[in-house]
């Protein structure tokens, strides 16, 4: 009896579950187009918790008619909604983009429908403007946008003390600025690497630069881990006076030479990743 019992429990459960999965919310024809589209209310999203994702442009761009359900779950996970797997010919997203200037808080937000074809492959494919209402989704063609090198600069003097390399010596202005760093990048929707990069003028001799700026770029990439952002992301590197940005006068006295060449003392931080530096 027991057994019997679990059995008819687990045969009700995949009954309802395929139902639910056969619910679609727009009439959807064979070769997965429709004349009309019903879209749920965004907070109704189910497995991203009502907050919908931030998508990976490159992945989003991939998704073309044809795709199978396991390639777009692949791409963009599961859909948001209730819809389920099996034999539902519907599926609906809730996506976010970075977009400076526009939305609440620079985000833009879309919903994203897919429709598919008798066969179960994607063939129809829509966009809706939550936030703000009227938006162009995707915004600024993002599924095309390739992610890009954004490069972070500070001032060597305004970061350490003079001649300085460890984190007791980061000046006031310097843990303001890399506080803010840490926060901006803890808000990227993806990080791929980040590089840390040490430069010192070219007073003193080139051992001593090579380690002041090597060292200087292990501090910074350790104040961001301690704030949050992943250790094995962050390279850091030291280039010594091999760089400079600046070139000046060599007969100008030590002080004049110093303030002159003070563009040369500098971290750069290289950021591989899908965000808003602010």
């Amino acid at each position: 009896m027991k057994a019997s019992s679990k059995l008819i429990k687990a045969a009700l459960a995949v009954s309802t579950a395929l139902l639910l999965a056969a619910c679609g919310s727009s009439k959807i024809s064979a070769d997965g187009s429709a004349n009309s589209l019903s879209w749920p209310k965004p907070s109704a999203s189910t497995f991203s918790k009502s907050l919908g994702t931030f998508p990976d442009p490159s992945s989003l761009a991939q998704v073309k008619a044809g795709v199978t359900k396991d390639q777009l779950y692949y791409l963009l996970g599961r859909p948001h909604y209730n819809e389920g797997f099996i034999g539902v010919r519907e599926w609906n997203y809730l996506f976010h983009f970075h977009t400076p200037g526009q939305g609440t808080n620079d985000v833009t937000t879309c919903q994203f429908k897919v429709l598919f074809d008798s066969g179960m492959r994607g063939q129809s494919f829509y966009w809706n403007p939550v936030d703000p209402a009227g938006a162009t989704c995707p915004p600024g063609n993002a599924p095309a946008a390739a992610p890009t090198i954004q490069r972070y600069t500070l001032s060597g003097d305004a970061l350490f003390t003079f001649d300085k390399y460890g984190e007791s010596d980061i000046l006031a202005g310097g843990r303001a600025e890399l506080d803010q760093l840490a926060q901006n990048l803890r808000g990227f929707d993806r990080l791929n690497r980040i590089v840390v990069v040490g430069h010192t003028d070219y007073l003193g001799s080139d051992s001593y630069n090579l380690q002041l700026s090597q060292r200087r770029a292990v501090t910074v990439a350790q104040y961001l881990v301690n704030r949050g952002i992943p250790a094995n992301l962050i390279e850091p590197r030291g280039m010594g006076e091999s760089q400079p940005v600046k070139q000046c006068d060599e007969t100008l006295g030590r002080q004049q030479l110093i303030a002159c060449l003070q563009p040369n003392r500098r971290v750069e931080i290289e950021i591989d990743g899908s965000g808003v530096l602010r």
